[in-house]
């Protein structure tokens, strides 16, 4: 399957949603692995997947020998764990490969690489929270799903860097969060945000010790029940779910705070996908930056014609 603007997949989530629990939670595992070894970046910019030509990777991670990296194979359905000693190991995944399972052939892995970690070995923020090993009920695997999603990955991470590009301040890398397994991209004003309250989990505080603009993808769950695009402001200006949003079918909802929406079904409709979002994301940009006080001038990039 290949995807351009008018060929965007059919992604429902009542189609894959076990699939999807089980993914995520695959996620998860890989996600904590990079979490536990790799060198803190602000914001957990470190701990992220990132889409690749073959599916998820976690880019390389450092061990006392070197460094490994985690793959998700999509195009083989398979995992691979490589290490820049010249070792592999290689899972397969397929329908009925339990998360216990997988977490076992995990740990076996990472022991025939050398490599020695222990993680929590629990779900963060999800509705089972049973630890991995005993989560043998989530086994489903729909490969044409799983690869419908990657592929759409793959477009939304390049409109996503397209719209990245446009900006003069600090924003992270087009990156997929393991916890929500939202692929999301994020641009800072470069000042402080509000004081948190103390009692805010540790997550939370360092994602929002600044002001930020956020983006991002994801494919359902069990409040939105469609993949939809979203973005927010922190810390919320007053009045901006008055703001205009492109295109049309986008509007403010409600989500600890005001947050524009653009569902996946919607977006398939417009005449020019990739314009759509790109103008979804920059109504929503504008609508924040503005009311927030940001140089909306100053961080704008200007287009390069001359060269």
């Amino acid at each position: 399957m290949t995807i351009n603007h008018q060929n965007l997949p059919d992604l429902p989530l009542e189609a894959w949603e076990e699939s999807k629990m089980t993914l995520h939670l695959y996620l998860q595992i890989v996600g904590k692995i990079r979490l536990k070894l790799t060198p803190r970046k602000n914001h957990w910019w470190y701990i992220t997947l990132y889409v690749s030509s073959k599916g998820l990777t976690t880019q390389s991670i450092p061990y006392e020998r070197g460094v490994f990296e985690v793959t998700f194979n999509f195009l083989k359905h398979q995992l691979e764990m490589a290490s820049s000693e010249g070792k592999e190991v290689t899972i397969p995944l397929h329908d009925g490969l339990s998360v216990a399972e997988f977490y076992r052939q995990v740990q076996d892995g990472l022991e025939q690489l050398g490599i020695q970690i222990s993680i929590v070995d629990r779900p963060f923020d999800m509705p089972v929270k049973e630890p991995f090993g005993q989560l043998t009920e989530q086994k489903a695997y729909n490969a044409e799903y799983i690869e419908r999603f990657w592929r759409l990955l793959i477009w939304v991470d390049d409109v996503f860097k397209e719209f990245s590009g446009r900006f003069y301040g600090k924003t992270c890398p087009v990156h997929l969060y393991w916890h929500h397994m939202d692929l999301a991209v994020t641009r800072f004003s470069g000042e402080e945000g509000p004081d948190l309250d103390p009692n805010m989990r540790l997550s939370d505080k360092d994602a929002y010790s600044h002001e930020v603009i956020s983006f991002g993808f994801w494919a359902g769950d069990d409040m939105v029940r469609e993949p939809a695009f979203y973005s927010y402001t922190y810390p919320s200006p007053e009045g901006i779910d008055q703001q205009p949003l492109q295109p049309a079918s986008a509007q403010w909802v409600d989500s600890n705070g005001p947050q524009a929406f653009l569902t996946y079904d919607n977006l398939r409709k417009e005449a020019n996908p990739r314009q759509a979002l790109l103008d979804f994301m920059e109504s929503a940009y504008q609508a924040g930056a503005k009311l927030a006080g940001w140089n909306v001038e100053k961080l704008t990039v200007p287009p390069l014609d001359d060269l």
